[in-house]
């Protein structure tokens, strides 16, 4: 019988063999395990979905179908990642209470000239809780684990943290310093400036038309300055983010916890906001320079008319801020 952590010893196992097959697609060099055969194939899939979609988004499930599986280690459980194309790595983290699907608009796009890499992080989506105490700074730490499980021998990636995930981006980038070339922040909070209050509707006891409904006004306060935006798709994805959320990131929000990680990060800073972000408002140029206080060398983009989930309401004006802030050698 396999103990817990023997099992993810051997999920650790499988992870490092995955990241020296995509080393070998990314450098062009012969493939040669069934790992790196997946990951060339996918690659070349997602292309050929692209050109038959003609401007259409795939679907989350679509989306799922291309991707690679990966799990590391998160306390006595797994963290789960998924993985598409090819290229420099590119590593998003989503918001709270959320999963991969924050970046259902962007992977696509992205992962047309890199190795997109989404996780679930601990206790959201897929991914087990993290043991306690449960902090930033531990999450984080599992993060930095798994980038070093997952990023191919000898290359760091660009790591993308919206919400949630860039205070979590924050301090994985002071947990795996040498994991991180840039990290950018999208819509990024706990950077000790205080947020208004949003009052949102209770969906748990919630089923059907009622449900869909407390959703749509969540999305609504929270998340898309414009209604008009609040589509099927972003439905379901709050459905069933909210379904599978177990870690309240709520406590996090109004702290300074990231202003402090980003004291000790050296890497290339970059943050991007909707003009309409509702956790900034009414102060979202005081949020701007609470960051530049730290980082007085931070590039900082806003987006006019989106909102919080600005990756999402706005795609191709986010693809665009997201190109003038990487490094100039590997730009989606």
């Amino acid at each position: 019988m396999h103990s817990a952590q023997s099992a993810a010893g051997e999920r650790l196992d499988h992870v490092s063999e995955l990241g020296t097959a995509r080393l070998s697609v990314w450098t062009g060099a012969p493939v040669h395990s069934s790992a790196s055969r997946r990951s060339l194939s996918m690659a070349e899939q997602a292309l050929q979905r692209q050109e038959q979609a003609s401007g259409a988004e795939l679907s989350c499930d679509a989306l799922l179908d291309l991707a690679q599986h990966v799990e590391t280690r998160c306390g006595d459980g797994k963290m789960v990642w998924r993985v598409w194309g090819r290229g420099h790595p590119l590593v998003l983290l989503h918001g709270g209470s959320g999963s991969w699907r924050h970046w259902s608009r962007n992977i696509e796009f992205l992962a047309q000239n890199r190795m997109v890499v989404c996780a679930d992080l601990p206790g959201l989506g897929d991914s087990d809780m993290p043991p306690e105490p449960c902090g930033p700074e531990s999450v984080g730490g599992i993060v930095g684990h798994g980038l070093r499980c997952i990023l191919p021998k000898g290359l760091a990636c660009d790591l993308v943290g919206f919400s949630f995930g860039a205070l979590i981006a924050g301090h994985t980038a002071v947990a795996a310093p040498e994991c991180i070339r840039s990290l950018i922040l999208v819509g990024a909070g706990a950077l000790g400036v205080p947020r208004g209050p949003i009052r949102l509707e209770r969906v748990r006891n919630k089923i059907g038309e009622e449900r869909r409904v407390a959703h749509r006004t969540n999305l609504e306060r929270l998340m898309l300055a414009d209604p008009g935006q609040i589509d099927d798709l972003a439905l379901e994805i709050q459905d069933q983010n909210t379904r599978r959320a177990r870690l309240s990131s709520l406590p996090f929000a109004t702290t300074a916890s990231l202003a402090g990680a980003l004291e000790q990060v050296r890497a290339p800073l970059g943050a991007i906001w909707g003009e309409k972000d509702a956790p900034a408002a009414p102060d979202l140029p005081g949020r701007i320079a609470a960051l530049r206080r730290v980082r007085p060398d931070a590039a900082v983009r806003v987006i006019p008319g989106a909102g919080h989930w600005v990756a999402y309401e706005a795609p191709q004006a986010f693809h665009t801020a997201l190109n003038d802030l990487m490094p100039c050698s590997d730009r989606p």
